[in-house]
């Protein structure tokens, strides 16, 4: 398994923790504080005030995403070998098309 299929494994997580950690939170500040009894103040889980809990966590997974992406630009394996264009390596280029004749069709002009 390459870095790049490592870092893009992680990528995938992580922006599915993001979208979770979104789609819990309610817009109006409701959210997943308010459906363990409503007050702000409550401990839940060992944690106070779960929006900030669930605010910190977005802001968290977001910079990770950034910094995945980031990092796997770095594992992307550069050209190497031959890279796809002979004209970008200002090589020579064979002839690929075959060569035809520059006029095929009769001339409707000629014909009787």
């Amino acid at each position: 398994m390459s870095t790049f299929s490592i870092f893009l494994f992680l990528i995938l997580i992580v922006a599915f923790l993001l979208v979770l950690a979104i789609m819990v939170q309610n817009p109006k500040g409701g959210g997943l504080s308010s459906s363990f009894g409503g007050g702000s103040n409550q401990v839940v889980g060992g944690v106070q005030k779960t929006g900030d809990f669930l605010d910190k966590s977005t802001w968290t997974l977001a910079t990770l995403l950034i910094v995945l992406i980031l990092l796997s630009n770095t594992a992307i394996k550069t050209g190497s070998g031959s890279s796809d264009s002979k004209l970008l390596e200002g090589q020579k280029v064979d002839n690929v098309l075959p060569d035809t004749p520059v006029n095929t069709t009769p001339d409707s002009t000629s014909q009787e």
